[in-house]
C-alpha cells in the first residue's frame, strides 16, 4: 500500500440532546416501548405542521462555533426518498444552504481537518428485520418498525477529504466526540447510535491530487469498525485498480464477518429531488444570540488536554483517555480544589474507564479522593467507592459507611503483615534475599485477612520496613 493513498472523508449524524423531537413536542428520549414517542407530525398525518425546535438550533449553532465554522442562514429542504421507517416519505434536512459551513477541527497530532458544513435534519425510524444474516432485509421474513426516534433531530457534520488514514479517522471521531460532550450537544454514544459515523473511502497514488470514486460504508458504530472498515475499503480499491479495474460508486455494508458489501448504488443530489420546505421559513438566527451562545461556550477538548498536562500531572495520552471520556472539568475541578493532581488524573483514567462515568458529578469525585487522601478509604476501596457513585449517584460517605469502610489503625495493619510473615517464614527468606516478585504473598496475606480493606501501599511499606531492620 505504500504506492496509494488513502482519501477519508466522513459524515457523523449526532442526535441532539434536546427535550423533545426537531420539529414536533414528543419526547426525544432512548429506550422507550416502540412507537410510544410519537405525534400526528412524526407520522406525517395530514394536515400536521412543522414547528422548529429552538434548543435544537442552539445546540447546532453551539457545535458549529466549537468547530469553527460560520454560522449562515439556512434554509430547510424536502428530500425524497421511499423508506418504511420516514411515515412521510420524505425527510426535512438542510441542502445547498446548511446553519454552519467551512469550519475546520485540528487532530492531537496537530493534523487539521476542513469541516464542509454542519446541517439539521430529522432521523429516521428504525427497522428491525427479523430471520434475516446479520439484521438486514435480504432473507427476513418480517420487518418491525419503530417510529419512536422518527423526527429525532440530528446534526450531520461533514468533512472534507483531508483524512488519509483510519488511525486519524479515528482521532477525528474521537475528538469529535469530546467536543459534543463538552458542550452537551449530545451524549455522542456510538453504542446507541446516538452517535453514527459514516465514511468516504477512495485511494489514488501518491503525489497525485486527484479525487477518485468513492464508496460510503453506512453506520460505523463503533471506533474499532470504523478503522477496520476503512483498512479494509482501502484494500479492496487498490486491489481492484491493481488489476485494471475500477470501483462502483456505491453505499455498502459493514458486516461482522470483518468485509464490506454493496448495499446499493450511490444516489446522487438529484435523485432526491430537493425543494424548499413549504412550511418553515428562512432559518437566520440573529447575530446578538449567536455571540451569546459564543460567550457561553465551555473550554473546549484540545484547551482542556493541554491544562490536564500543565495542572494534573497528566501525560497526553492520559489527558486525551480523560477528555474522550468526558472527565476533564471533573479532574481539573478537583487539582483546583486542592486534591493531589496525581491522583486525580489516575483515578480518571483507571478507575473510571465505565459507561456513563461522565455523569459523576465534581462533588463526589472530590470527596472520593478527600476521604482517600486523608486515610478514610484505602485505593481499592476508593476505586469500588467511584464504581458505586457512577451507578447510583449516591453520597460517597454513605457508601462508604454502608459498606463498613473505617480507617485502619497503623498498629493493627502492623500486626496482620507480622502475623503474615510469621505464616510464610519460607517466603520471608526469600524476599529478604532480594526476590521481590513473593511480596505478593504477604500483600495477599493481609488483604484476605482484612477482606480487602487494607491500604496495599501501606502493606508494601511496612514490609520494606520489616526488611530492613530483619
Amino acid at each position: 500500500m505504500t504506492e496509494w493513498e488513502t482519501v477519508v472523508g466522513l459524515e457523523v449524524h449526532v442526535e441532539l440532546a434536546t427535550a423533545t423531537k426537531l420539529f414536533s413536542s414528543a419526547p426525544n428520549r432512548f429506550g422507550d416501548q416502540p412507537n410510544t414517542n410519537v405525534t400526528a407530525v412524526c407520522l406525517g398525518l395530514p394536515g400536521s405542521l412543522p414547528v422548529l425546535n429552538r434548543k435544537a438550533v442552539e445546540l447546532a449553532i453551539s457545535t458549529g462555533l466549537a468547530l469553527n465554522c460560520e454560522i449562515r442562514p439556512s434554509v430547510f429542504h424536502r428530500k425524497n426518498y421511499f423508506y418504511p421507517d420516514m411515515p412521510k416519505d420524505y425527510q426535512v434536512s438542510q441542502y445547498d444552504e446548511p446553519i454552519c459551513a467551512e469550519g475546520y477541527l485540528d487532530l492531537i497530532n496537530g493534523i487539521r481537518i476542513g469541516i464542509e458544513r454542519a446541517h439539521l435534519e430529522e432521523d429516521a425510524g428504525k427497522t428491525t428485520h427479523l430471520g434475516g444474516e446479520d439484521g438486514r432485509i435480504h432473507g427476513a421474513r418480517e420487518a418491525l418498525i419503530d417510529y419512536n426516534r422518527a423526527g429525532v433531530p440530528l446534526l450531520e457534520i461533514v468533512s472534507r477529504p483531508d483524512i488519509r488514514s483510519a488511525d486519524d479517522a479515528r482521532l477525528y471521531v474521537e475528538e469529535l466526540r469530546g467536543i459534543l460532550l463538552a458542550t452537551g450537544a449530545s451524549e455522542a454514544r456510538l453504542e446507541e447510535g446516538s452517535m453514527r459515523v459514516d465514511a468516504n473511502v477512495s485511494v489514488r497514488p501518491f503525489g497525485t491530487s486527484e479525487l477518485r470514486t468513492r464508496c460510503e460504508i453506512k453506520n460505523l458504530n463503533s471506533l474499532r469498525s470504523l478503522q477496520r472498515a476503512i483498512e479494509y475499503e482501502a484494500r479492496r480499491h487498490i486491489d481492484l485498480y491493481e488489476a485494471g479495474e475500477k470501483p462502483k460508486q456505491e453505499t455498502r455494508h459493514w458486516s461482522t464477518e470483518g468485509r464490506t458489501h454493496t448495499l446499493r448504488s450511490k444516489e446522487e443530489a438529484n435523485d432526491y429531488r430537493y425543494f424548499p420546505e413549504p412550511d418553515l421559513v428562512l432559518l437566520d438566527p440573529d447575530q446578538a444570540w449567536i455571540e451569546e451562545i459564543r460567550k457561553a461556550l465551555p473550554i473546549l477538548p484540545a484547551a482542556i488536554r493541554s491544562e490536564l498536562v500543565a495542572c494534573a500531572e497528566a501525560t497526553l495520552e492520559q489527558a486525551n483517555s480523560i477528555v474522550s471520556r468526558g472527565l476533564g472539568s471533573i479532574v481539573l475541578s478537583a487539582v483546583k480544589s486542592g486534591c493531589d493532581p496525581k491522583r486525580a488524573s489516575t483515578h480518571a483514567v483507571q478507575n473510571l474507564a465505565m459507561e456513563n462515568a461522565s455523569k459523576i458529578s465534581d462533588v463526589s469525585f472530590i470527596k472520593v479522593l478527600q476521604m482517600e487522601e486523608e486515610g478514610s478509604l484505602t485505593p481499592t476501596q476508593a476505586k469500588q467507592i467511584l464504581a458505586e457513585v457512577v451507578e447510583t449517584g449516591e453520597d460517597p460517605a454513605l457508601l462508604a459507611k454502608k459498606r463498613g469502610y473505617e480507617a485502619m489503625e497503623s498498629g493493627a495493619l502492623e500486626m496482620l503483615v507480622d502475623k503474615a510473615i510469621s505464616e510464610n517464614l519460607e517466603a520471608w527468606a526469600k524476599f529478604c534475599a532480594g526476590e521481590e516478585k513473593v511480596q505478593g504473598v504477604f500483600v495477599g496475606a493481609v488483604m484476605k485477612d482484612t477482606k480487602g480493606q487494607a491500604d496495599g501501599g501501606e502493606i508494601n511499606r511496612i514490609l520494606q520496613v520489616r526488611r530492613s531492620s530483619s
